[in-house]
């Protein structure tokens, strides 16, 4: 996949026309706080005083890791695909959160280790039965690394509406997500390495040995796609196309936990200016999230303790970003209300 050029928003014409718009709204300067902010942004990724949300939609990848061999998760790797039935279903918190919110979602089996067959609601976009062991060698090929990032885009290219989310699941893939932290980041291991789907501190230590160890094994890895390439999975490299050509589009990206931000790393390392299209939902309970944020300047809107995935924070903080995007265009101004402003 060719690395799209992102054009980055914090340089627009229209930014004065926006900070006016905000200010002048029948409220105290800043009252709306970070509901401002994410108004603007929107009305910057849209180039417009008056930003419209137009067919949301959540993707949610899954996808199989080979270092599971090394004894890193508290589930089996079964749950991955059982989980994806249950998406099928309509059983998982993913959707009864995008219902409840008009969301759409789309389930991608990125390289599960499980035959599904033809299944209404699930998009085949496959690229082995889950990666390799990345304690042993690459967890794919560049190859195949290049062939996810375009899958991914593709799928975005095909969406119709302005506002995409990401999800994501795969036992294993918190291991992938902090080799690739720590990696990218230089962050030490011990911060970046958590509990995952809830191992116990033992666990986590050994979990941080099998990183540590295949750190050192793959010393000489270091560009941005050579580490994806050797440390993460099929989801996390769709997950990472999808961004960009999100971005490229100018589409309004949210961004959920722990895995998703480890794809929106990479894509930073990449395009930086990808993150000028980035909502970062909230803040996951999953240990290493936090710092990952905050390597990133990002603010997450939310902090409810969340560690699920499934793209769950990016469906419930979509309700903000509607706030946001509505005060903007509905409320009134001071002129428009004859209210006094604030006398200086």
């Amino acid at each position: 996949m060719q690395i799209p050029l992102i054009e980055s928003t914090q340089h627009s014409a229209i930014s004065a026309a926006l900070d006016a718009a905000i200010n002048n709204k029948t409220k105290p300067l800043g009252s709306l706080g970070m509901l401002e902010q994410l108004a603007r942004q929107c009305g910057l990724i849209q180039q417009s005083t008056k930003p419209l949300l137009i067919k949301p939609a959540i993707l949610v990848f899954a996808g199989d890791h080979g270092v599971v061999e090394e004894n890193i998760s508290a589930f089996p790797q079964s749950v991955t695909w059982q989980m994806v039935e249950n998406f099928l279903a309509g059983g998982a918190a993913i959707n009864v959160f995008a219902k409840q919110n008009g969301i759409r979602l789309q389930v991608v089996d990125a390289g599960v280790n499980h035959d599904f067959g033809h299944r209404d609601g699930l998009m085949n976009k496959k690229l082995g039965s889950g990666t390799g062991n990345f304690a042993k060698q690459p967890a794919m090929t560049m190859a195949q690394c290049e062939q996810a990032m375009q899958h991914g885009a593709d799928l975005v290219a095909a969406l119709n509406g302005n506002v995409v989310g990401f999800g994501e699941m795969g036992i294993g893939n918190t291991t992938a997500a902090a080799a690739i932290m720590h990696k990218l980041t230089a962050i030490p291991l011990a911060d970046c390495v958590g509990a995952g789907t809830g191992l116990s501190m033992s666990g986590v230590l050994h979990k941080q040995h099998v990183i540590a160890a295949a750190a050192a094994h793959h010393h000489s890895v270091s560009s941005p796609l050579e580490v994806l390439a050797t440390f993460g999975g099929f989801e996390i490299a769709m997950m990472v196309g999808s961004m960009l050509e999100a971005a490229r589009l100018r589409k309004v990206v949210l961004i959920d936990g722990f895995i998703c931000t480890s794809a929106i790393l990479v894509a930073a390392k990449l395009q930086p200016a990808v993150l000028d299209y980035c909502v970062f939902t909230h803040c996951s309970d999953e240990s290493g999230h936090k710092a990952m944020l905050a390597y990133l300047n990002a603010t997450p809107l939310l902090n409810l303790g969340l560690r699920l995935g499934e793209g769950t924070g990016c469906a419930l903080a979509y309700p903000l970003l509607q706030s946001s995007v509505n005060f903007l265009c509905d409320m009134a101004t001071f002129e428009s209300a004859q209210v006094s402003e604030k006398s200086e």
